[in-house]
């Protein structure tokens, strides 16, 4: 396109737009106060969300002297503290909230039927016909075990079964008892020892 071309006059270039003023920051809102309030401070209770705005000698004055619970007794500050451990949602003590109580699942349960209710380990259907269950007993370490055959006890052996044989043992094996035999001396010992390991271990 040539420069004296009648269409390059009607091209139009996009004027720059100049930069707008930034808006004058708001004034202090203390009283006879004319420097910029630029600092925000709290309005109080029930105007959450709402600040004044302040000068930085005069926000400190006014967090001085700010309380929350200002007008409150005693024992609605208490209840508010209390209440704030929930964020001030309503809560139930387990049983007492009616409508789940009287939902159709829990009614099922206390009926028996527990057709709408996963059950996929089958707690609640043996727990009905065997009642409580327990925890399978724990699988031995090797020197558990070992202790429990040197002690000539089967691994189910309750305390006072573990603690019997283990008197029993150290009557029969002591050195006082059998004349100073060294066969029965080393028996001795890995009676006390293996006592020793199944108590730590928490068996007796």
């Amino acid at each position: 396109m040539r420069l004296d071309s009648k269409y390059f006059d009607r091209i139009r270039t996009r004027r720059k737009r100049e930069p707008e003023p930034e808006p004058a920051p708001p004034t202090c809102q203390w009283d006879g106060c004319d420097k910029k309030g630029v600092h925000r401070a709290p309005v109080g209770r029930n105007a959450e969300g709402q600040f004044f705005l302040f000068c930085f000698e005069h926000v400190k004055e006014y967090n001085k002297g700010y309380n929350y619970f200002s007008g409150l007794s005693d024992s609605e500050i208490a209840r508010y503290q209390k209440e704030a451990i929930t964020g001030h949602r309503p809560t139930w003590t387990v049983g007492v909230n009616k409508s789940a109580k009287d939902s159709p699942i829990q009614s099922e349960v206390r009926s028996g039927a527990y057709t709408r209710v996963r059950d996929p380990f089958g707690f609640v259907k043996d727990a009905k016909s065997n009642g409580p269950r327990f925890p399978e007993q724990r699988k031995l370490k090797t020197l558990e075990s070992k202790a429990f055959d040197t002690m000539n006890l089967a691994a189910n052996a309750t305390a006072s079964e573990i603690k019997s044989r283990y008197k029993e043992l150290v009557k029969k094996h002591h050195p006082d008892a059998n004349g100073g035999d060294r066969g029965s001396e080393e028996r001795f010992r890995a009676v006390v020892q293996a006592y020793q390991l199944l108590k730590q271990s928490g068996f007796c």
